[in-house]
């Protein structure tokens, strides 16, 4: 009863901000955040579209198939698009799949026809399946277009640079946290490879149960574009004996970490993955991150991107969630390190409710550095 109790007032604050005049987005990123995210694939369909900032009344027409012919993408995109029948609901009719297939390689084509500096990557599919199967055909076109030219445009471009300086996050991040687990995988060698599939699919591509993605996906939507990486940081905290007791071998540990538990608790990991993005923002991180200075990418180009409206900062949000936060859970906080190591850093978990903000803060003031530091093997 109470969860019930909770869910309809969860959906009648929705409501209340889709139907503000201007939309409260601010609102909607904080739904979008907070436990069980936006609820339901219909309440999705309306909000996805305000935290990308598409108009829903000038929807582009359905590609034709004419986009097929003479593609240069069109070989590897129907490959895999025919290998990713396990991201389509069990017990679907073969027909029924096919037809989304078919609907999945022309969402593709089209975004990449008419922005031509998209380079397509193996996973791609994987982010575009969820957009279909969630809201459709024809607005999963333009909101997949927004997120190929802003959140994802790092992994789309013509080489893997952009995406190795995003994975040299991790690490750093990791090493704020927990020193020794951070230790033991530099002394492993492991690198940040298991985790590359995990970013560039927005983990579409490792979680077999789509609720978890869907729920996910509402996260990342309302945040900044690297908030992949400290969720995928976090992921790795939570596996912290698991890690340790490995062997502190390089095979060992790629091994262990590529298997993704398919039992996780998200919405404590998202909590978690929004108070380290407070604690620790990509402007900190980037001096241990990085050496050279990065050109454009999207994280540091983010800025532009929310300035569609002032209801849309998300610093804006974080620093009213803190204001808001209650005097008693100062007292309730718990600790989510523990000493390790004389460079051991203390954390608070600050509780669910600072987290609905406090995941959502997504202004970098200055570009961003960063820097590879090892080669990158090709995406499976």
């Amino acid at each position: 009863a109470d969860f019930d109790s909770k869910k309809k007032r969860k959906v009648a604050e929705i409501e209340q901000a889709l139907s503000s005049d201007p939309i409260d987005v601010a609102a909607l990123r904080r739904m979008a955040i907070s436990e069980g995210g936006l609820l339901t694939d219909e309440i999705r369909c309306r909000v996805w579209p305000k935290l990308l900032s598409v108009n829903t009344d000038d929807l582009p027409p359905l590609p034709g198939k004419e986009l097929r012919e003479n593609n240069k993408d069109y070989q590897q995109v129907l490959l895999d698009v025919r290998r990713s029948l396990r991201r389509f609901p069990p017990g679907m009719p073969d027909d029924q799949r096919e037809g989304l297939q078919e609907e999945l390689i022309d969402i593709i084509l089209h975004v990449l026809q008419r922005n031509p500096q998209l380079h397509y990557y193996q996973g791609y599919h994987d982010i575009v399946v969820t957009f279909l199967l969630v809201v459709g055909d024809r607005l999963a076109t333009a909101l997949v277009e927004k997120l190929s030219t802003h959140h994802l445009r790092d992994f789309m471009d013509p080489t893997m640079d952009n995406t190795k300086h995003i994975l040299n996050y991790l690490m750093p991040i990791i090493d704020q946290v927990n020193p020794e687990v951070h230790d033991f995988m530099q002394s492993a060698e492991v690198g940040t490879i298991f985790a590359l599939s995990w970013l560039i699919t927005w983990f579409g591509h490792v979680l077999s149960d789509f609720r978890h993605v869907v729920r996910l996906y509402d996260f990342f939507l309302a945040c900044h574009p690297l908030m992949p990486i400290y969720f995928a940081a976090v992921i790795v905290l939570y596996r912290e004996q698991e890690v340790l007791d490995c062997e502190c071998d390089m095979a060992s540990v790629h091994h262990l970490l590529s298997q993704i538990p398919q039992d996780l608790p998200y919405e404590t990991l998202i909590s978690r993955a929004g108070d380290l993005f407070v604690q620790f923002p990509p402007s900190e991180l980037a001096r241990e991150a990085a050496q050279q200075q990065a050109e454009r990418t999207a994280a540091s180009t983010f800025k532009d991107f929310e300035l569609a409206s002032v209801q849309q900062r998300p610093d804006t949000v974080l620093r009213q969630r803190f204001r808001e936060r209650p005097r008693g859970e100062e007292r309730t906080k718990s600790v989510l390190t523990k000493p390790r190591t004389n460079r051991f850093v203390k954390l608070a978990v600050m509780g669910l409710t600072v987290a609905l903000g406090a995941a959502a803060l997504a202004v970098v003031k200055s570009a961003l550095e960063w820097a590879p530091k090892f080669e990158l093997q090709i995406f499976p």
